[in-house]
């Protein structure tokens, strides 16, 4: 793989939680809680976790959605972290983002073409008549007609909105997309076509991906490295081959165990986890995985583990007090 494209370094996002008549901060939700991966050119990280595990909380914070509290984001070079918005704006054609929901993210009151040209005035690109043959060229490259230009976006299904705000991310040609769980509001066979183009457009474009889902059978059809995150920590990163083959972590191993199996004559043991989430408001002491976790000590429940080497496994990190 080519070198590291991304870097986030302890990446903390906290925010704070404002109670009372006087609306204090009082206590602080850490939705991000030291961080710390690398993303390689033309590769793809697959993060994985629960719901309200920090995943798109981060990926905001890697584009600059949110001012992260604290720690790196190294992209390109360039120190994202502490740059204002007039000095994020060059960057900003370098790195794009896909939302979960088509629906909200595009605005209802643009046509398609108005939508897919907005980039290029942004960026004071070309005349009226290179933007749109630009718009034009999009659509095709994302397998929509011509005439899609001129309809707005709740005329089209829900795989066909998915399409123009993938075009819409790859306007600018950028290097790096954040891809906030793209598939998951689809229906499963139109998953798999949505999921073939951004494969396509990887290989054609150069791209890299960060890409945000909570199904491990998807993040492993994309993914070159999986991450997976639990109460804002990454708990263990590895080649997506090495990870489900050889999951460290018990939460990994029990995120595994739930992947649906297509032959119904293959029996898997399933890992039932017992409890919810703990709030990030108030995390447990020591490993946040410990109240839920089957193998849980006195030394789990006191010390946090640290993101340290697999025994025995390149490039496979994992956080936690014992290789199980």
């Amino acid at each position: 793989m080519s070198a590291a494209l991304l870097e986030v370094q302890d990446l903390k996002m906290h925010f704070p939680v404002k109670e009372g008549v006087f609306q204090r901060a009082r206590k602080v939700c850490r939705a991000v809680d030291g961080v710390t991966l690398s993303l390689p050119a033309g590769s793809t990280i697959g993060l994985v976790g629960e719901s309200g595990c920090g995943k798109s909380t981060l990926g905001k914070c890697i584009v600059r959605l949110h001012q992260p509290t604290s720690g790196s984001i190294r992209f390109m070079d360039t120190e994202l972290a502490g740059l204002s918005t007039s000095s994020l704006k060059p960057h900003r054609r370098q790195l794009q983002m896909i939302f979960q929901d088509p629906v909200e993210s595009l605005n209802s009151r643009h046509m398609v073409g108005e939508i897919l040209a907005e980039p290029f005035l942004i960026h004071a690109m070309g005349d009226a008549g290179w933007r749109r043959r630009k718009v034009l060229d999009l659509l095709d490259r994302v397998g929509l007609p011509a005439n899609a230009a001129e309809r707005y976006p709740f005329e089209f299904s829900g795989g066909q909105r998915q399409r123009i705000g993938i075009a819409r991310a790859i306007a600018l040609e950028p290097k790096l997309i954040v891809c906030d769980e793209p598939v998951s509001a689809l229906d499963v066979s139109i998953q798999s076509q949505v999921l073939n183009l951004m494969l396509d457009l990887q290989r054609d474009m150069g791209l890299s991906y960060l890409f945000i889902a909570h199904n491990l059978a998807v993040v492993k059809h994309v993914s070159d490295q999986v991450a997976i995150m639990y109460l804002g920590r990454i708990v263990e990163l590895a080649d997506a081959d090495e990870i489900y083959r050889n999951a460290r972590h018990p939460y990994t191993r029990a995120l595994i165990s739930a992947i649906p199996q297509p032959d119904p004559r293959h029996r898997q043991n399933r890992i039932v986890l017992s409890g919810d989430v703990p709030s990030p408001i108030n995390p447990p002491s020591g490993c946040p995985f410990h109240p839920r976790c089957p193998h849980a000590t006195d030394r789990c429940r006191a010390e946090v583990p640290a993101l340290r080497p697999a025994p025995g496994a390149s490039g496979h990190t994992v956080s936690c007090h014992y290789d199980l």
